[in-house]
């Protein structure tokens, strides 16, 4: 239900490998290029949550939950949602997902929330993540299905998780974005090629840069934070390199300063000694105040 370009691309994977599917969108014509490819065309979405079958797969991708609810909520007060798996794929808070869960629960529908980690072309795509959380019984009944999305991953039985890791994965990866676009104003401005210097950043990336994350993930769990491979007070000073190869290459430094402004402000909390690692205080701090 919903034949924008993620809700058409999840349809389209679900055909190429066989499944009986039944689609409806507002606008029927979205739904033309899926009929020529075997789906079946609901004239309602009353109809089409039908089509479903009992205890059936229901997947919805619309614009948001404002939408979400004038689909569904007719369908749920006529009692169409009783006994289906609802499968939420709409981009939403962690906060909504959990509202989203109970509310498909007083209407008799077991829910699953999920986040898709691809846009639409890496739909069907074995490599692409898609998040999933809610209940573990409509993750396990309709596994086979979800597969031919992308690689399902089941992070847990509460309903916002999806949502929740959804968000901050996005926020790592703009992260990224940005400092490998900073770096690549910085060598470009010298000549550099961007496809050059990228083949150095992914060595980077996937070698030192994935080993300190991965060396700081338990000294996040358990909140020690040893400044045995380079202390906050050794990246302030770092970091000050950076800012002045960027301003003497007339590159934007806005990143930089933030990044350095929070480690100062990790190392006033008394973490200057500590690893980059100790940086989460600061953050978690900041939500504090």
């Amino acid at each position: 239900m919903g034949l924008g370009l993620m809700g058409s691309a999840l349809a389209a994977a679900l055909l190429d490998h066989g499944h009986p599917t039944t689609v409806w969108n507002r606008s029927p014509r979205k739904a033309k290029p899926l009929a020529d490819h075997g789906a079946h065309v609901a004239a309602t979405p009353e109809d089409a949550v039908a089509g479903s079958g009992l205890g059936g797969l229901v997947l919805v991708c619309v614009l948001d939950y404002d939408a979400l609810h004038a689909v569904l909520d007719p369908v749920a007060e006529a009692g169409g949602l009783a006994g289906k798996s609802l499968v939420n794929l709409t981009s939403g808070s962690p906060e909504q997902a959990v509202e989203m869960a109970a509310w498909a629960a007083s209407h008799c529908a077991g829910y699953l929330d999920g986040g898709i980690m691809t846009t639409p072309p890496g739909v069907g795509h074995p490599e692409m993540m898609f998040l999933y959380s809610g209940s573990q019984t409509v993750y396990e009944t309709h596994r086979p299905a979800l597969a031919v999305l992308g690689d399902p991953l089941y992070l847990g039985a509460e309903p916002g998780l999806a949502s929740l890791y959804d968000a901050a994965l996005l926020g790592l990866m703009w992260a990224t974005f940005t400092g490998w676009l900073h770096g690549t104003a910085l060598v470009t401005s010298d000549g550099t090629t961007a496809t050059d210097f990228t083949r150095v950043a992914l060595r980077w990336l996937t070698g030192a840069v994935s080993g300190f994350v991965t060396a700081y993930a338990p000294q996040v769990d358990a909140g020690r934070y040893p400044g045995d491979d380079a202390t906050i007070d050794v990246q302030i000073a770092a970091i000050d390199h950076l800012i002045h190869a960027a301003h003497a290459r007339g590159i934007d430094n806005s990143l930089p300063h933030l990044l350095k402004a929070t480690m100062e402000r990790a190392a006033a909390a008394g973490h200057g000694s500590d690893s980059y690692a100790s940086v989460i205080e600061s953050l978690r701090a900041a939500g504090r105040r």
